[in-house]
């Protein structure tokens, strides 16, 4: 189990500060790590990285798709190519580019959505990514990346260095709660146990990690236990700890910055009645658009809230045979 910060305080450095580091430490042995941007290099925090390897920078403008092509080719010359944007335009607006060009060719390409969800605030319901995940992970061998705050960020951006394979990594652009201490490190494609618990279980991810161990308080204070689980990565998703969970607590809910369907609820189902069927609840957004408001009111607005966990998990604990 991990062991977690519990004070809820925010990172002190931003996402998109670490991302920006921690290519930059990289690309100093590397020479063959490439970024990508579509215009939005001040957004991206990728200032640092355009001016000190300019011949490794190139900002395709506003063109995602043809950055997401320039960004295979690159790969099939050997390059180790990062791509961003906000997620709204890495996923749905480039989705014909990472299926054919990235993985069907069996691309080495790594594409970074920002601005997932609610985190879009004032951006409004055209810039709210509740749909990235779920458009992209009916593409076969693609792997989905939740980044949960920053020490998470720059370990699995050191991991995609070695890797090979097509990847989105979906993170908030700003200041995050701080969850894991520096230097833990993350297996993707397992489910990290951050509390354990025996009358629910909360597999969460994203923004909704905070909002998770908040639950766990509160339902603590009322003598139910439960278990809260960092479902990381989306695919391939951790079905092991999906039947643990299941078979120790013999509930679930899931909490999203997604819509449900076909989000993280949806993949946790998937893999929950193939192996041990439990009752299970889905926090996230219902099939919904997004719309303009700060997070706090969009939070509040689509049950973000760790208020709505604790009334789903007693939904779940109820319907328990």
């Amino acid at each position: 189990m991990f062991t977690v910060n519990e004070s809820f305080d925010k990172t002190p450095k931003m996402m998109r500060e670490i991302y920006c580091e921690t290519l930059t430490e990289l690309a100093q042995e590397n020479r063959n790590i490439v970024v990508l941007d579509a215009d939005l290099v001040s957004s991206s925090g990728m200032k640092p990285f355009f001016k000190q390897f300019p011949d490794r920078a190139i900002n395709c403008g506003v063109a995602e798709a043809n950055m997401i092509g320039i960004a295979a080719g690159l790969s099939a010359m050997g390059k180790i190519p990062f791509a961003h944007s906000f997620g709204c335009f890495a996923s749905r607006r480039v989705c014909d580019q990472i299926m054919i060009s990235a993985a069907y060719a069996q691309q080495n390409v790594r594409i970074i959505g920002t601005d997932p969800g609610v985190t879009a605030a004032y951006n409004g319901g055209t810039h709210m990514p509740f749909e990235d995940m779920g458009v992209l992970r009916s593409i076969p061998h693609i792997t989905l990346i939740e980044l949960t705050d920053t020490v998470m960020l720059a370990d699995i951006i050191k991991q995609l260095e070695k890797l090979y394979g097509v990847y989105y990594l979906r993170m908030a652009r700003k200041n995050v709660v701080s969850v894991y201490r520096e230097g833990s490190t993350f297996e993707i494609g397992r489910g990290n146990v951050l509390k354990d618990g025996r009358d629910v279980s909360i597999i969460a991810s994203g923004i909704m990690i905070g909002e998770a161990l908040k639950a766990a308080d509160m339902l603590r204070s009322e003598d139910i236990s439960a278990k809260v689980v960092d479902m990381f990565t989306w695919k391939p998703i951790d079905a092991e700890i999906i039947e643990y969970c299941a078979a120790t607590t013999g509930a679930l809910v899931t909490a999203e910055n997604h819509n449900v369907i076909g989000g993280l609820g949806s993949a946790v189902a998937e893999a929950l009645v193939q192996t041990h069927p439990v009752p299970i609840e889905m926090i996230g957004v219902k099939d919904r658009f997004g719309q303009v408001g700060t997070e706090d009111f969009l939070r509040e607005e689509y049950n973000l809230t760790a208020a709505a966990i604790v009334a789903a998990a007693k939904r779940a604990i109820s319907r328990k045979k």
